[in-house]
């Protein structure tokens, strides 16, 4: 009844799934030709499947050459990732393979059959994967290059924040503990989450980057590709400022919610209305006795005039005929069976 009732409080995002079930996602994650593919690209997309649920379908929407170079290059990057997360393997094995891991590459036939990772599959046949890097770096070189270049620094910065030393984080988590281990505690939870508010913020100040970036791409696929990780990054980060259930459980968006944001962020003035909406949704969730709400209060105050300095906001969240027709159609279902309908549809998605 609880999980059936969280769903009718956002009879959008069930007509967004319902939608999306039937086709209405082509339009941002067009269906691509797979027949098409040589063996081992095929393999590179299913593995690029079962490795992200987030970040496949927008890489599967690009157009052919940029498509293939960025599906080669997170599954690279994954592979790399599978192994700093690895807590099983040894530092002595670790640290080496870090630093020597750009040079697997170009060794046709390493691969690490040692990993107790989710994602091992990706260095059990990093051969494949690694043949694949070296076709594309032959034929699209100037390719490759461009794309770290269009993801753009401040994109890649909020979607995971990074310092350029170890005493920048210590300079936030010591404010608020001795050890940074004492954040793990549950008696020092306010302390934790007020470490975590102040984190989020920091994270917050790329986001002027990022709408300029977004400003100045073109083309469509590239902009949906660049655009929906950074709406599914605010909304991720609303979810979690000020809540401590970051520190008792996982905290994430919804499936229809994710959806939703998909198909609505097409265009940079729908991107501007997202943010807008999420930064509100923060500012709304300031505790007075957080000691960076000052800060939070200035910067959320920034974001909101740049996306619309006339205080004008396009509302993402209207909601036509349709969607009180279906609003009202699932009303009239059984409890039972509007449960086991949207189970089935978050396991199709």
């Amino acid at each position: 009844m609880e999980r059936v009732g969280k769903w009718l409080g956002h009879p959008r995002e069930i007509y967004n799934l319902l939608r999306f079930k039937m086709g209405g996602g082509t339009a941002v994650m067009p269906p691509r030709d797979q027949d098409a593919l040589s063996d081992n690209l095929k393999t590179c997309y299913q593995y690029l499947n079962q490795t992200s649920r987030s970040f496949a379908p927008i890489i599967q929407a690009l157009d052919g050459e940029l498509r293939h170079a960025v599906c080669i290059l997170y599954l690279v990057l994954r592979a790399l990732d599978t192994v700093e997360d690895d807590m099983t393997i040894s530092l002595e094995t670790k640290v080496p393979m870090l630093h020597d891991f750009h040079s697997y590459l170009y060794q046709p036939d390493w691969r690490y059959m040692e990993s107790k990772e989710k994602y091992k599959q990706v260095l059990e046949d990093f051969p494949t994967i690694s043949l694949e890097f070296r076709n594309l770096a032959k034929v699209y070189r100037d390719v490759i290059a461009a794309i770290c270049h269009k993801m753009g620094a401040g994109m890649a910065e909020f979607l995971q924040k990074k310092v350029e030393s170890l005493q920048e984080w210590d300079k936030v988590w010591s404010r608020y503990a001795k050890k940074l281990s004492d954040l793990a505690k549950p008696e020092n939870i306010d302390m934790a989450v007020q470490c975590m508010n102040e984190l989020i913020i920091n994270a917050l100040h790329h986001i002027p980057n990022v709408l300029t970036y977004l400003s100045r791409l073109k083309t469509q696929s590239v902009f949906n590709f660049c655009a929906i990780p950074q709406v599914m990054a605010i909304a991720t980060l609303a979810a979690c400022y000020n809540n401590k259930q970051v520190f008792r459980g996982v905290v994430k968006i919804r499936k229809g919610q994710a959806v939703t944001l998909m198909m609505d962020a097409t265009n940079i003035q729908a991107v501007k209305s997202i943010m807008y909406q999420y930064v509100e949704e923060i500012y709304r969730k300031i505790p007075s006795t957080d000691p960076s709400s000052n800060k939070t209060q200035q910067i959320l105050v920034s974001i909101q005039t740049i996306c619309f300095p006339n205080g004008t906001v396009v509302s993402c969240n209207r909601y036509a005929p349709i969607y009180l027709s279906c609003a009202m159609l699932l009303a009239a279902l059984s409890w039972r069976y509007l449960s086991a309908m949207l189970e089935a549809l978050e396991e199709d998605v």
